[in-house]
């Protein structure tokens, strides 16, 4: 049998303390992937145990995988918490998924229903269309596409735009959104990229949006690693249903957002999420302490043959780099937030990345290098740099990426990144000396200017390249 409202009750698992048909849509989200199924829609699920109101319309903006996975079960999937010992849950909030460029109509018709409250996004961060600089990238193919086709969006600023335009067409006032991805000051970030989004056509509508949309930052934190066909069948074999994409997650969750005013809104501390006044705190702790080095696991430890985080983090030698790069380089660059303990939090991280439950893969973890690394590398050497702090083991993430571009652009295998083409293009060119490194810090994209001209910051990615060579000439 397959899991559905009708086989729910025989569920060997944790079932919804509620009626998931008998949910209202109050949240739109976009990019209704693993993360979010696994993090925010389980929150949602708690909240709707308290009353009926919250509900999720998923919007993916280009495949429609999951809505037609979903959709015969009724919107209900698995959730496999991987602890001591695993357990297993019945997401019931997620009520429906539309597919953007087949159900644009509709999507449109959710944002601007009253009932809907609040739009909350897992885009990635490539998703926002941000040029280097954090400010919206006009040149964007699909901001290009937007600007001039505003009812047929293809990009989510272009979608939250005209939703917002048609809800005050409307009479009704914004919805409060709430992005949820790894971007520094993701709130400002994506309320500034919204209004010049509508600027460039309409002054008083990006006025109105400006002067009343509530765009609160957050940090969200939850290892959450790929579904595959074994935990298909381990769910399968435990719940006695068939489950065409559960997904499975770590059993720490967390969810900090940025105190704003939302009348009658959901109950978030009564769910766990923490409300404060200081998101960039938690922020700059997660990204550099759990995100850094988990970028510089996946290429080191893809370097070194190894597969997953857990396995990655039995080599010693590595284990050792990464927590050092945590503890003396990273953590005296940070303010902690009032009662964390970055070192504990440091430890408790590296406890997580042990957790021998977890399979997360590296070579996910290493989509996007190019989009990641200036936020969860980058932005600790420049400040360690100006701190005249050592920066020879915050080196070492970079290095491996380059050889990681390097190792795909001479196999031939794609890269998941937006740079793809660029980055297999300068791969090519590579000659396997320490000269790569010049050519890696010539992408703009990636590499400010103000670094790429430090002579410490030269010298520092040239030796941890030539490491790297040694390396791989030693257990060639």
């Amino acid at each position: 049998m397959h899991l559905s409202l009708d086989t729910l009750a025989t569920a060997n698992a944790t079932k919804p303390a509620y009626d998931p048909a008998a949910l209202d849509i109050g949240v739109v989200h976009f990019g209704p992937g693993a993360f979010h199924r696994a993090h925010q829609a389980a929150y949602f699920d708690a909240l709707a145990a308290k009353g009926p109101r919250w509900g999720i319309c998923g919007v993916s903006l280009h495949s429609a995988g999951v809505r037609d996975a979903l959709k015969p079960q009724d919107g209900l999937y698995t959730l496999a918490i991987l602890d001591a010992e695993i357990s297993y849950r019945i997401i019931g909030s997620m009520r429906e998924v539309l597919v953007g460029p087949e159900d644009i109509e509709a999507v449109f018709e959710r944002l601007t229903r009253p009932s809907v409250e609040l739009v909350t996004s897992t885009v990635t961060e490539k998703g926002y269309c941000l040029a280097p600089d954090f400010s919206l990238d006009l040149q964007h193919p699909d901001i290009v596409h937007d600007l001039a086709n505003p009812q047929a969006p293809k990009s989510f600023i272009g979608y939250v735009a005209e939703g917002l335009r048609r809800r005050r067409q409307a009479g009704l006032k914004p919805f409060v959104l709430i992005p949820c991805d790894n971007l520094p000051k993701n709130g400002a970030r994506l309320k500034d990229a919204v209004t010049v989004f509508v600027g460039q056509s309409d002054h008083d509508l990006a006025k109105w949006i400006h002067d009343t949309l509530q765009c609160p930052s957050t940090m969200v934190d939850s290892i959450t690693p790929a579904t595959d066909d074994a935990l298909r069948t381990r769910v399968k074999g435990t719940t006695g249903l068939e489950d065409a994409w559960p997904i499975q997650r770590e059993a720490f969750t967390q969810w900090v957002i940025e105190k704003h005013t939302h009348e009658d809104g959901p109950d978030w501390q009564g769910v766990g999420v923490t409300l404060t006044d200081n998101v960039p705190a938690y922020e700059r702790a997660k990204l550099r302490l759990l995100n850094g080095p988990h970028s510089t696991l996946a290429y080191m430890g893809l370097h070194r043959g190894y597969e997953s985080v857990s396995e990655a983090m039995k080599d010693a030698e590595l284990a050792d780099i990464v927590r050092k790069l945590m503890i003396e380089d990273v953590v005296p660059l940070l303010e902690a937030p009032e009662g964390l303990d970055l070192v504990a939090y440091s430890e408790a991280i590296l406890a997580r990345f042990r957790n021998p439950a977890i399979v997360h893969k590296l070579a996910q973890i290493a989509w996007d290098g190019s989009q990641k690394l200036p936020i969860r590398i980058l932005s600790s050497l420049g400040e360690a740099l100006d701190r005249g702090q050592d920066i020879r083991r915050l080196c070492l993430p970079l290095a491996a990426w380059m050889r990681f571009v390097r190792r795909k652009a001479i196999t031939g295998e794609a890269i998941t990144d937006p740079l793809a083409d660029d980055l297999i293009a300068l791969g090519k060119t590579c000659d396997d000396t320490v000269a790569d490194t010049g050519r890696f810090l010539a992408l703009r994209a990636v590499f400010p200017e103000a670094l790429v001209t430090d002579a410490t910051v030269i010298a520092g990615l040239e030796a941890a390249y030539a490491e790297l060579l040694r390396r791989e000439a030693v257990f060639a």
